[in-house]
């Protein structure tokens, strides 16, 4: 079982709010269902195989705490995939830091299981940092970018 493609299909039923997903390829079948209750613990845990990514240069990952300055704000990935700051290798990136962009700017695309999403910054603001790199893998909710919003 490839635990990358039951973490997308999480990840797919999380952003466009499923209650349950079948997928079928070949001889496999995977099913999931979220749980009624109490929210279901992170897709991550329930793939112990999986290792889990270490960023020990992430204090806030220790404390649970962000250590943005007031006012700024993260713009969290909606899904897991890879993430392009352009819609192609020879185009211009969508944003760059310092952007002032609307609710509807996308900032970025991720691709997830050869589908490109286009990710919009949210809020009103100004780009203040990346967190993440051209082609890289993310995860939902990671955090892309930090914003400053517009007052």
């Amino acid at each position: 079982m490839d635990v990358d493609l039951v973490k997308e299909l999480v990840a797919i039923m999380n952003s466009n709010g499923l209650a349950e997903l079948e997928y079928q390829t070949g001889g496999v079948t995977v099913r999931l269902r979220k749980a009624a209750g109490p929210a279901p613990a992170p897709a991550e845990s329930a793939c112990a195989q999986a290792p889990a990514p270490a960023k020990a240069s992430a204090p806030e990952a220790a404390t649970g705490t962000p250590t943005r300055p007031a006012g700024e704000s993260e713009i969290p990935s909606p899904m897991v995939g890879t993430f392009y700051r352009a819609s192609s290798p020879d185009s211009q990136p969508f944003v760059s830091v310092g952007d002032s962009v609307e609710p509807d700017t996308v900032i970025g695309i991720i691709e997830a299981m050869k589908i490109m999403n286009e990710i919009p910054a949210g809020v009103r603001g100004v780009i203040r940092e990346f967190l993440v790199v051209d082609h890289e893998a993310v995860e939902y909710g990671q955090p892309l970018a930090v914003i400053e919003p517009a007052a």
